[in-house]
């Protein structure tokens, strides 16, 4: 195959997957936000209260990843429930934090729709909670979401929210938009650090 050919199916397979991402942010709900500030590749977001399904798991970021991720998708599939049990749609992102070192814990925010009274019941291991309205510093990123890559952007935010005259309210989390399945420079990941309201 030649240089042209090469070429031309790299474009294919870049637009290919384009369009997957973009008919996965279109169908695949996530949180409202009201945008506070914009500067580049930093925003300052207000969230609403969020329902989440979180779950923690011991070890490195990468396998703690892994286990939380199985076990909160068996809860939102039904899994773990009885045959027939009402499954729960998936949103994005997929948030990510440590809560204390070595100890990982994963949410899934649920649907708009769920509260705390309508929400299946869930295993013991897995706590359903609501996360306070907070407004949030963010830094927007592609690729695979490295524990480089994070921590690299989680020291641009801070430096960013001293800039703004910001007050860290709390430790960094990370979200991550997509399927392992799609391609790094077309993911969507981003850190965010919760910020006292000025």
């Amino acid at each position: 195959m030649n240089a042209g050919r090469w070429i031309a199916a790299g474009i294919g397979l870049a637009t290919v997957g384009a369009a997957a991402v973009y008919a996965q942010y279109r169908q695949t709900e996530q949180p409202e936000f009201a945008l506070f500030r914009a500067d580049a590749d930093f925003e300052l977001r207000d969230y609403p209260a969020l329902v989440v399904a979180e779950v923690s798991n011991t070890g490195s970021r990468e396998s703690a990843s892994g286990a939380s991720f199985r076990r909160l998708a068996a809860y939102i599939f039904a899994s773990d429930r009885p045959a027939g049990g009402e499954k729960i749609a998936m949103t994005a992102p997929v948030l990510q934090d440590e809560t204390r070192p070595g100890e990982w814990r994963m949410r899934f925010v649920m649907p708009s729709k769920y509260t705390l009274a309508t929400l299946p019941p869930a295993p013991s291991d897995i706590r359903l909670t609501q996360m306070p309205a907070r407004r949030m510093a963010a830094i927007r990123f592609s690729g695979n979401g490295s524990g480089r890559d994070l921590a690299l952007m989680e020291a641009r935010l801070r430096d960013w929210i001293i800039t703004q005259g910001l007050m860290p309210a709390g430790e960094a989390e990370f979200a991550f938009y997509d399927a392992p399945m799609v391609p790094g420079p077309l993911r969507r990941n981003e850190v965010l650090i919760p910020v006292a309201a000025q």
